[in-house]
């Protein structure tokens, strides 16, 4: 076998390149939209009740981030309230909101909203309501957030 015989052809290999770029394009621009019209099953906020875990797991004055549908939930554990759970997304710009332990209140980091851990009002800020509360029912020592009340 010669040189010549081995070699692909420039056109061929253009044509080669321009295919695999063609179809590189393709699904770039048919994979988002695929995932747009059949979107994974990610409700709002579920229907069935979700497990914080057991009931010991949250000391006093502590808190936990529980995936809750498609946004975290805020469990916290009240000297006052005892276990109360709260939506973790800052009603003023939907940021993230986390527990400050050593303020004893929930905070949302983009804007410095903050929100009171009894009740989830807004202590200062400018989310423009509290907190959403998630029902809290303890089961055989589990906690369960949401549900039917």
């Amino acid at each position: 076998m010669t040189d010549q015989e081995a070699k692909v052809p420039r056109r061929g290999f253009l044509k080669i390149l321009s295919s695999l770029f063609a179809a590189l394009g393709l699904t770039a621009i048919a994979g988002p939209a695929i995932a747009y019209f059949w979107p994974s099953k990610l409700e709002e906020m579920p229907s069935d009740p979700v497990s914080a875990g057991s009931e010991g797991t949250i000391p006093e004055g502590e808190a936990k981030t529980v995936r809750f549908g498609r946004y975290p939930a805020l469990v916290i554990n009240t000297p006052e309230r005892g276990i109360v759970a709260y939506s973790a997304v800052c009603t003023h710009f939907a940021c993230r909101v986390d527990w400050h332990p050593e303020s004893k209140m929930s905070a949302g980091p983009c804007h410095e909203g903050y929100f009171n851990a009894v009740d989830g009002s807004v202590i200062s800020g400018p989310p423009p309501t509290s907190l959403e509360e998630i029902l809290v029912t303890i089961v055989d020592g589990n906690i369960l957030i949401g549900g039917e009340a």
